[in-house]
C-alpha cells in the first residue's frame, strides 16, 4: 500500500486520507464531500463476482467485502458530487463493475491470451517484473498526455474486464485485445483507470510519473490534456 500513496503525495503533489473499508461503521456519503478526488488501489483481494451478478462456486479469492461494498458507494457518491476517480488494478475493475460491466477470471493462464501476470511460483518482487506493451487509443487521453502510441507496463492482474460498462471508453488496449485503460467524464468530472501498475518503481519511469501528475491536474481541476475528449454520460 505504501507504494500507491509514495507515488500519489509525490507526482500527484497532493495530500492522502486513507479511507477504511468499514461500511458497517461509516458511509461513503460522509466522507466525498471532504475529498477532492479519490485514487482505488490495487490489493491482493478480488472483486466479488456477485458485485457483477455471477454466481460461481469455485470463485477464486481472496475477496474483501467490506471494500466492494465501501468503494461501490465512494464511485456513486464522488460522480453525483463531480469529483474526479482514479483506479489502478482492482480500482479499475472496481470501476468497470460500477459501470455495468463484467470480469472475467482467466488473465493469467488462457492460452489465447498473452500471459497477464508472471507464474504463481515467483516471488512478490518477481510478479512485478512481468511487463508487456499496451497500445494507446488514438486520441485518447493517456494517448494525448504521454504523446506516444504505446507503453510497457507491469502486468499484475489475474481478472480483467469481460464486458465494457456503459459509458466508458477505452483508452489502451493489449496486445491480444484486453482492455487494459478507460475513461469516462462524469458530472464534469474525469474517470481514468488502468489496469497496470504506474506506482511500481514509479521513481524509476518517467511515463509512470505521468499517470499520478494526471491525478493532480484532476484534483486541482485542471484540464487532464489539452481538448481533452472523454465520453460524457
Amino acid at each position: 500500500m505504501t507504494r500507491y500513496l509514495v507515488s500519489a503525495l509525490k507526482y500527484a503533489d497532493a495530500a492522502a486520507l486513507l479511507v477504511p473499508a468499514m461500511p458497517e461503521l461509516m458511509h461513503a456519503k460522509e466522507i466525498a464531500p471532504r475529498l477532492d478526488g479519490i485514487l482505488l488501489t490495487g490489493t491482493p483481494s478480488n472483486l466479488d463476482p456477485k458485485r457483477y451478478g455471477a454466481i460461481i462456486d469455485d470463485a477464486p479469492g481472496p475477496f474483501d467485502p467490506g471494500r466492494d461494498e465501501m468503494t461501490a458507494h465512494l464511485i456513486e457518491a464522488m460522480i453525483e458530487l463531480g469529483k474526479p476517480v482514479f483506479g489502478i488494478c482492482r480500482g479499475f475493475q472496481e470501476l468497470n463493475v460500477a459501470f455495468g460491466g463484467t470480469l472475467r477470471r482467466d488473465m493469467a493462464a488462457n492460452p489465447d491470451l498473452i500471459p497477464h501476470h508472471a507464474p504463481d511460483h515467483k516471488t512478490f518482487a518477481e510478479y512485478f517484473e512481468h511487463i508487456h506493451p499496451v497500445n494507446l487509443v488514438e486520441g485518447g487521453v493517456l494517448e494525448r498526455a504521454y504523446k506516444t502510441d504505446a507503453l510497457d507496463v507491469v502486468s499484475v492482474h489475474y481478472q480483467g474486464v469481460e464486458k465494457l460498462g456503459a459509458g466508458l471508453t477505452v483508452e489502451a488496449t493489449a496486445p491480444d485485445g484486453v482492455i487494459e485503460a478507460i475513461s469516462a467524464t462524469m458530472n464534469g468530472a474525469p474517470i481514468l483507470a488502468v489496469q497496470w501498475h504506474p506506482e511500481w518503481k514509479a521513481h524509476e519511469n518517467p511515463q509512470s510519473q505521468t499517470f499520478f501528475k494526471l491525478l493532480g491536474r484532476a484534483l486541482r481541476r485542471e484540464p487532464l490534456v489539452a481538448n481533452t475528449a472523454a465520453q460524457e454520460r
